[in-house]
């Protein structure tokens, strides 16, 4: 199998390696690594049909990561997809009313950050092993609500590595904020920023950017990398839970062989739809990919528009993981489609860093004819829980919402009858306010762990043990600062002065 290079989308800088591309996190002209060709399944879909979630991840991710031996990424799936998930499933795949869920919260945190953080750790260290690295890894990361809990969980304590999470402080749920600030382990830190996602994100970058800031981290034996979908690390993983579903919908007979589906994902940074389109061009027949936003419809204006504006309100919605005005991981795309041109690329990102928008060409937007976005307000997402659960009682969370509901705009809008897999970001559980206030009005004054019982027994679904745990939690993280403050944050957590 001839080896798959990693390069930047803003440079022509040398290529790199896959364990090199997932210690670095950022590439060092601050563009992201993507690899020189998205390669091709070696198996069947019949074949992966057969098998079980860490069989059919090892045969998307041996594609990707040519330089880890079979023995190494076996040894990190294994670790990874094991009873830490609370089904043997990993990702099981529920038929509700005319609509597949891909349930993607069965893991320690209850959310789809799970399916990449939870192998991320042993990848970096596999990495870090095999470029000699003595260096701690301190991951450094910016979340609007679940990378933060997931990338903590699955750091902690994690020999040679130190993890630093901000999120903005006012624009998390209350359940989010509790995982992470009740998160224990002895290299694990909590920061929250007076500011928004966007903010923390573009701190983060420029944190990764600050050579002086490297030196002396290095001379205190430290080294960034990154937990958040950046990270090549993070968006390998993803793209095996698309295979997942459609060799599910092959075995339980839903879907002849051959046949396409599409797919639903509720988008904020971009890394989860952008996995969707890897697998289609691995081979996995997808047909459209449908890009949901909630109120922030950045996206949704860029799909119709060719224009990205992030100039604009930012709004506070019932779905925040998605309540982002910079997608990051977009960035690999429109690399892709200004045909893999890393000066044509820079350009634009330099426009959105300077003016806030850039606008593509006739043809460029021509390649966007795999995407559809739509967009859901916040009635729209409210009214998706409640009819869903009245007639099927089936209870999504928001964000799960806000992509059902344009499944159906797209549906009304289109035609199309095509199986259609939605993705299911998150537990119900861990927006358990909004969710239970979308069912019905009286739930509204409800205190917030009375709301988790009631929403246990109309659901019938087992209280996780993520929500059991914080119930009780002593508060460990107490960090609070400016988004002016991050580097002398992270100085002082790392005793560098």
């Amino acid at each position: 199998m001839s080896e798959l290079y990693y390069k930047s989308t803003r440079s022509d800088s040398a290529p790199v390696t896959a364990s090199q591309a997932i210690l670095q996190g950022l590439a060092r002209d601050g563009g992201l690594f993507v690899p020189s060709a998205i390669p091709k399944l070696s198996v069947s879909m019949k074949e992966l049909a057969s098998m079980p979630y860490q069989e059919v991840a090892y045969q998307v991710m041996k594609e990707f990561l040519t330089d880890f031996t079979e023995e190494e990424l076996r040894g990190c799936i294994e670790k990874a997809y094991d009873s830490k998930f609370d089904t043997e499933k990993i990702a099981p795949l529920v038929k509700v009313e005319d609509m597949y869920y891909l349930e993607l919260f069965h893991g320690a945190t209850i959310a789809f950050k799970d399916m990449a953080l939870s192998i991320l750790p042993h990848l970096m260290t596999v990495s870090a092993k095999k470029n000699g690295i003595k260096n701690d890894i301190v991951i450094l990361t910016a979340t609007s609500g679940d990378t933060g809990k997931a990338a903590l969980a699955g750091f902690a304590d994690v020999p040679g590595t130190k993890i630093i999470v901000f999120y903005p402080k006012d624009g998390v749920s209350p359940v989010q904020e509790k995982q992470m600030v009740t998160q224990r382990g002895a290299n694990t830190h909590v920061v929250g920023i007076h500011g928004n996602f966007d903010d923390a994100q573009s701190g983060v970058k420029a944190i990764f950017n600050d050579r002086e800031l490297e030196k002396e981290l290095d001379a205190a034996g430290y080294q960034f990398s990154s937990a958040n979908s950046i990270n090549i690390g993070r968006l390998v993983p993803q793209v095996a839970y698309y295979a997942y579903a459609y060799a599910q919908l092959l075995a339980q007979g839903e879907i002849a062989d051959g046949e396409e589906m599409n797919v639903v994902v509720p988008t904020g940074n971009f890394g989860n739809i952008l996995a969707a389109f890897y697998a289609k061009n691995m081979g996995v027949p997808i047909a459209k990919l449908i890009c949901a936003s909630n109120e922030n419809k950045v996206l949704f204006d860029f799909f119709r528009t060719g224009t990205y504006d992030r100039n604009r309100e930012f709004i506070l919605t019932s779905s925040p993981s998605m309540d982002i005005l910079i997608s990051s991981n977009l960035e690999r795309l429109i690399y892709r489609i200004v045909g893999e041109n890393s000066a044509k690329n820079a350009e634009f990102m330099n426009e959105l860093s300077k003016d806030g928008r850039y606008t593509l060409n006739e043809d460029m937007r021509g390649q966007l004819k795999d995407f559809y976005g739509n967009y859901t307000d916040e009635q729209g997402t409210a009214d998706v829980i409640r009819e869903v659960y009245q007639n099927a009682g089936y209870i999504m969370d928001t964000h799960t919402a806000v992509a059902a509901h344009v499944a159906k705009q797209y549906r009304k809008e289109t035609g199309d009858t095509r199986k259609t897999v939605i993705a299911s970001t998150a537990s119900p559980y861990k927006f358990t306010r909004s969710v239970m206030s979308a069912i019905d009005q009286k739930y509204n004054d409800v205190e917030d762990f009375a709301l988790i019982d009631e929403l246990n027994r109309i659901s019938g679904v087992k209280i996780p043990q993520a929500i059991e745990d914080i119930r009780t939690a002593p508060v460990l993280h107490h960090t609070v600062c400016e988004k002016d403050e991050m580097v002398d944050v992270i100085k002082k957590f790392l005793g560098v002065q």
